[in-house]
């Protein structure tokens, strides 16, 4: 059964938000009055009659559905039903279902066709469904392109004055693009209409100017917002000089958005106000909602649920306030009193407190602003949501992010993977990671980092080095390579530049670092930066000025020299210890600083030059059979499972006594490997709890015997496979980036020191030949001190179909395969550990919805 019992909320294609669930018997009246408010085309179109009324027996079997052979689902608006789809199945267990919805004409062409469409395919398949059939009037265009904009491979035939359409509902990648394309559009639609608003209503602005209602009230009179401003105001007649009004719609002008600055229990109130106003979101400064404890989450969910089904999109709670610099709108609906001024760099902050210091310092910094987001609990609005906005944005160049926590994990990597190879996304994000369940550790701080820079974030661990790295990336060109010209009037300064480029993995271009001498004037200094600049051996610059020396000369203000670093279009970075550096080049307060924001910004300008890789074509894999083996009671067949994904899996007996082990050492054939049961011991031969090579059926009882008394009675028996290089891979779930596949070598020693490769789901060839070969301990798989290298293209092509799966079945949360045995021709998986999770969709799979 499909699970939408509840009502979930969907964006249209303007941005909006409608509710969608299950028909219920009790909509009876809410489809009467839908029907009636139908014009006579779109009752004609759908009906092919003129169909002036619904009969009563109709309409029952229209609101009473099985949820299995029949499902109905209902679109509300404000609590009233304005569409509805239906699916019904061609005869008992057939595989075909009819399928159709209509929708009220004044909700037509807001993407209501195409949303119904998601769920009751994705409910259809859910039990067994594979083809949806239609019929449409040609006369009926927009039905036809909902059916044919979706990527499904349609079948037509026209017959009888009507188009017959038949198409497979499972999903593709040309769905999945068509899906994805459009949840992209409608997200950033519904940003849009939140930073670029005609008039701001503001809730909770005092008239005596005191508390934070009435501080983003004056912070939005003063920046000069170019729309109205309304403040709501129960009684009074004007607040902060403004007319106020008790109600937003009694304003009389457009308002788009309406901050709210009321306690928790006023909340439902503001929401019906601004709702009857025609408001399309919310940004709610309060605090005590879902931060205050269980109270204030009910309280949240319950606003957030009222704002949906008016339509209205939530900032917040307990947030800082949006802002966006565009002369066009000059919005400050924040708590902070003065903007960084105008530029092409978007923020968004999930801590308000960090919102103000990133404000702030990008003020100081000069740092230009385009638009910022503060979304305090997140109930609603997120950094994907940003993301989305701002990948089209033609008023950003660059990306800031500060995350405390990820809503949706997998959808967060999708996107930067895609935003980043159009615009540079910064992000603060911790790297901690709870433990790991099961044998899966999951990736340490190292490989957390990695991971954020192989899917093209660059990622930082302060304030400060975010600005850092924003105003290297705001001013400066990419880097075209690795190599950095170090000069300089200190050689103090020029030597700790030296060591902070091998630590950032960057390298010195050849005769450098330059050290002028402290006694070497602005002449001498321009003449040497222009000579880097120009030199082809130089990807980048970093310019040390020390203070001078007592008694120089005029000449010693080595700041004038530095535009000459600018003249050869590569990065510069300074660290300028006395004067003024000239605007647009980046200046540090420590040669650390310096060398570690141009170091970040290098890594990130290397994974652009890179091509991103392709997802291969699999033989072999059978989703439908993989989905099989997860059985309902939350276990698996793990061998079923693995087999679907073209993973073969040495065969493993069970046994708790010496005969039991004798009788599987005979069918399966000698010789024969015992192994302590326990999947800490399976690979142990350190410690004897694995006995190989065991030729007759004696020897395996002796074997047995002296196993048992050390690791109990339970063990496996497994036949010989050819000996190889043991090695471990995982799949695992990261709290940023959803599922994770990792490699590493076999062993105690490797294990001890953490030495995996992890890459995000969905691998590419790339990623997979990548994994294989990133491990400190990879150099055994090429070959060592006389061994022959092994089948790498083997591991590659179980990395991918690893991360196939992984992608294909969600309820999959974690899998480890160890050992893995590769040999110079193919390899053998000998266990497999896997946990399976319920049967919900990730939140990044299935039919949108927020």
């Amino acid at each position: 059964m499909t699970t939408v019992d509840q009502p979930v909320d969907v964006l249209l294609s303007d941005g909006t938000t409608v509710q969608l669930r299950q028909i219920r018997p009790e909509d009876a009246p809410g489809i009467v009055a839908m029907h009636s408010r139908f014009s006579e085309r779109t009752r004609y179109l759908r009906y092919f009659s003129p169909y002036p009324r619904i009969p009563d027996r109709d309409l029952q079997r229209f609101v009473t559905v099985d949820h299995r052979d029949r499902e109905a689902f209902v679109v509300l608006v404000g609590g009233g039903i304005v569409a509805v789809g239906r699916y019904e199945r061609l005869g008992p267990q057939a595989p075909e279902a009819e399928v159709a919805f209509v929708v009220e004409d004044a909700y037509q062409g807001r993407g209501i066709g195409s949303v119904l469409l998601e769920h009751l395919a994705d409910a259809a398949r859910r039990v067994g469904i594979v083809h949806f059939v239609a019929e449409v009037l040609p006369a009926n265009g927009a039905m036809l392109r909902v059916f044919s904009d979706f990527g499904y491979q349609m079948q037509r035939q026209f017959a009888d004055g009507v188009v017959h359409l038949t198409f497979p509902i499972a999903p593709t990648e040309a769905t999945l693009e068509v899906q994805r394309g459009r949840e992209h559009r409608t997200e950033a639609r519904s940003i849009a209409r939140l930073l670029a608003p005609r008039g701001v209503a503001v809730y909770g602005a005092s008239a005596t100017g005191q508390g934070v209602g009435a501080a983003v009230l004056g912070h939005l009179r003063d920046g000069g917002f170019a729309g109205a401003v309304v403040p709501v105001h129960p009684s009074a007649a004007t607040v902060a000089g403004l007319p106020a009004y008790p109600s937003a719609a009694d304003a009389g002008v457009p308002v788009d958005l309406a901050v709210v600055a009321v306690p928790p229990d006023a909340a439902p109130a503001v929401v019906a106000d601004a709702a009857a106003a025609g408001v399309h979101g919310l940004v709610v400064i309060s605090a005590g909602f879902a931060e205050s404890g269980a109270e204030g989450a009910a309280a949240q969910r319950a606003l957030v649920r009222a704002a949906h089904a008016a339509g209205m999109r939530v900032v917040g709670p307990n947030c800082l306030g949006v802002a966006n610099t565009d002369p066009a709108v000059r919005l400050n609906a924040t708590l902070a009193p003065a903007l960084p001024p105008p530029g092409r760099v978007g923020i968004f902050s999930q801590s308000g407190a960090f919102g103000v210091a990133l404000l702030a310092e990008a003020d100081r910094r000069g740092l230009g602003l385009s638009t910022f987001v503060s979304a305090g609990n997140r109930a609603d609005v997120s950094g994907n949501d940003l993301l989305q906005y701002w990948q089209d944005d033609p008023g950003t160049d660059m990306i800031m992010l500060y995350l405390e926590t990820f809503g949706n994990p997998r959808k967060f990597a999708r996107l930067v993977r895609r935003i980043g190879r159009a615009k540079p996304v910064v992000a603060l994000a911790s790297p901690a990671r709870p433990g790991g369940v099961g044998p899966a550790a999951g990736p340490d701080e190292v490989a957390v980092a990695a991971l954020f820079a192989q899917s093209g974030v660059i990622r930082v661990d302060t304030v400060a080095e975010l600005l850092d790295v924003g105003v290297l990336l705001a001013n400066q060109p990419l880097p075209a390579g690795p190599r950095v010209a170090v000069v300089g009037n200190s050689s103090a300064l020029t030597g700790l530049a030296a060591t902070a480029c091998a630590a950032q993995g960057l390298t010195l271009a050849d005769g450098y670092p330059r050290d002028l001498g402290p006694n070497a004037g602005a002449t001498e200094f321009a003449a040497a930066l222009a000579g880097a600049a120009a030199d082809e051996r130089v990807d980048a610059l970093a310019v040390l000025v020390a203070p001078p020396l007592p008694g120089q000369p005029a000449d010693a203000d080595l700041t004038v020299a530095l535009p000459a670093a600018l003249g050869g279009g590569k990065p510069a970075v300074t660290t300028v210890l006395a004067g003024r550096t000239p605007a647009g080049m980046p200046t540090y307060g420590g040669v650390e600083e310096a060398i570690r924001a141009l170091g970040r910004v290098h890594r990130y300008a290397d994974w652009l030059r890179r091509p991103p890789g392709t997802l291969p074509q699999l033989p072999g894999i059978d989703r439908a059979a993989g989905q099989a083996a997860l059985r309902r009671d939350g276990a698996a067949e793990v061998a079923a499972l693995l087999a679907a994904y073209g993973i073969d899996l040495v065969a493993s007996v069970p046994a708790r006594s010496a005969d039991e082990a004798a009788g599987a050492a005979a069918e399966l054939g000698f010789p024969v490997a015992l192994k302590a049961a326990a999947p800490g011991l399976r690979h142990r031969l350190d410690l004897g709890a694995v006995r190989l090579d065991l030729p007759d059926a004696a020897t395996v009882r002796r074997a047995y015997a002296e196993m048992s008394a050390v690791f109990g009675a339970d063990v496996l028996v497994q036949p010989m496979v050819p000996p190889g290089v043991a090695c471990v891979v995982e799949l695992v779930e990261d709290p940023a980036f959803g599922p994770v596949v990792g490699f590493g070598l076999g062993g105690v020693a490797t294990e001890l020191l953490g030495d995996r490769a992890w890459r995000a789901v969905p691998l590419t060839d790339r990623d997979a030949a990548e994994l294989v070969d990133e491990p400190r301990a990879a150099p055994l798989l090429h070959g060592h001190r006389g061994a022959a290298p092994v089948d790498r293209a083997a591991l590659s092509d179980l990395l991918l179909r690893v991360g196939r799966l992984a992608d294909e079945q969600p309820r999959v949360r974690a899998l480890t395969l160890n050992p893995v045995l590769v040999r110079p021709t193919g390899l053998s998986v000998l266990h497999a550990w896997i946990r399976v999770g319920s049967a919900l969709d990730r939140p990044d799979t299935g039919p949108r919805r927020l």
